[in-house]
């Protein structure tokens, strides 16, 4: 007699389970693959090779913030410094004939911030909160004023460069062509999102969550809470080295920008925007911050004014980020009523888009006004050339802004109520 275990309907279970967990991992696969040939302009894959180094940083950041509950002002300095030694053995490839494919050099850099991470993670991460925040305000200023006077690693103001087709070629390619270095980063993203998430879900990942959450109770069960946010500093300047290996083999180039302040400011910002408390929000706050800055900086001068401004937003409105926002969506698609919703959010959208686009004009013939050179009074703003320096236009969107507003605080009740009626409280039929 065969047991329940060894059934036919449990083995089919049991294989199911795996291939479940895994598909989330395989379309993303599938996806980035094929995205070259979506997209095979070298911009394209300039912005999507950025996208990718930038979602490695932001999870790297997030087993911090997200994952440890620590918040770190200087978390650059880890993925800067790994990228620098990069760039140094990049060159010593050139020109001492060091021999080392291309491929393994983000292993070096992960190395690499994982030793500075060890060293500087034994004092830092003593304590949580505010003092591990200020002790890493000021490691990264510390570091950020020695690239400037430690010429021989650091290069100075000009920074250190190299050039990575110099390397032995791996199966017939030297990674001079944009499309090969594609590859090879997404390779890498992958790899990196999939030990990062593994890492998650360890005993040293739960017990992370548990000194986040409750650092006494940690204690009292027999865990030292210093030595697991150490590991856990550890592991991030690990993959921040790694981001940093990314970006030296993408850019060949790297300066005082790649460890200072702010770039440690923006890896914060975007993964607040995503969602700290979710595995894919720094994915979901990488992509969309890339997307908006290198789109929105091709249009205007003032976009980093509308990411503040969206940054903002999110921290007020929707602290969970933007991961978080779609996640409570989540129980009234189960339930099959997320159409409900439908109809007053497409109500509620076309004041909403009028008024970010009017607050976009106001903002944008403003700052013409003030910086056009002489002569220059004239704009083109969605297709339409007018005098910035004149009061009509001003108006125009200021009145359209204000009955954008009036629009949306008439339909806010109808969207509460669809709310309700799609997400009723339990117990209620």
């Amino acid at each position: 007699m065969t047991t329940s275990a060894d059934s036919p309907l449990t083995a089919g279970t049991r294989s199911l389970v795996p291939l479940s967990s895994a598909m989330p991992w395989i379309i993303a696969t599938v996806v980035l693959l094929a995205l070259p040939f979506v997209f095979p302009s070298g911009a394209g894959l300039t912005i999507m090779n950025q996208m990718a180094i930038t979602i490695v940083f932001a999870l790297a950041y997030n087993m911090l913030l997200g994952q440890g509950g620590m918040l770190s002002f200087g978390h650059a300095v880890y993925m800067g410094l790994g990228g620098f030694f990069c760039m140094h053995l990049l060159n010593w490839v050139e020109n001492d004939g060091l021999w080392l494919p291309l491929p393994l050099l983000p292993v070096f850099g992960g190395l690499f911030g994982l030793f500075f991470a060890f060293l500087i993670g034994g004092f830092s991460t003593r304590r949580a909160g505010t003092v591990f925040a200020m002790i890493s305000l000021g490691v990264g200023e510390l570091i950020a004023a020695c690239s400037i006077i430690v010429v021989a690693f650091f290069g100075g103001e000009e920074g250190v460069s190299g050039d990575r087709t110099y390397g032995p070629e791996v199966l017939g390619v030297d990674f001079a062509q944009q499309s090969e270095v594609y590859y090879l980063i997404v390779c890498w993203m992958l790899l990196s999102t999939l030990a990062m998430y593994l890492f998650s879900r360890t005993p040293i990942g739960r017990i992370t969550n548990a000194v986040r959450d409750n650092e006494e109770r940690a204690e009292f069960l027999g865990y030292s809470q210093r030595h697991v946010r150490w590991i856990s500093f550890c592991a991030s300047g690990f993959f921040c080295g790694v981001a940093g290996a990314l970006f030296a083999i993408n850019l060949e180039i790297l300066t005082e920008e790649n460890l200072n302040t702010t770039q440690s400011g923006i890896i914060l910002l975007l993964t607040f925007l995503g969602g700290v408390g979710f595995f894919v929000g720094p994915i979901v706050g990488a992509i969309v911050f890339t997307l908006l800055q290198t789109v929105l900086s091709l249009y205007t001068e003032i976009w980093q004014l509308y990411l503040g401004i969206l940054f903002l937003a999110t921290v007020m409105f929707f602290p969970n980020g933007l991961t978080g926002l779609m996640a409570m969506h989540i129980p009234s698609w189960k339930a099959g009523r997320l159409g409900l919703l439908m109809r007053p959010y497409a109500k509620m959208a076309v004041p909403a888009l009028a008024f970010v686009f009017s607050a976009a004009a106001i903002m944008e013939i403003l700052f013409h006004a003030r910086e056009a050179s002489v002569g220059s009074e004239e704009m083109t703003l969605y297709g339409m050339t007018f005098n910035s320096h004149g009061y009509a236009p001003l108006v125009i969107a200021a009145a359209v802004a204000a009955a954008s507003l009036y629009l949306m605080k008439q339909i806010a009740p109808s969207v509460r109520e669809a709310w309700s009626e799609a997400n009723p409280v339990r117990g209620d039929s």
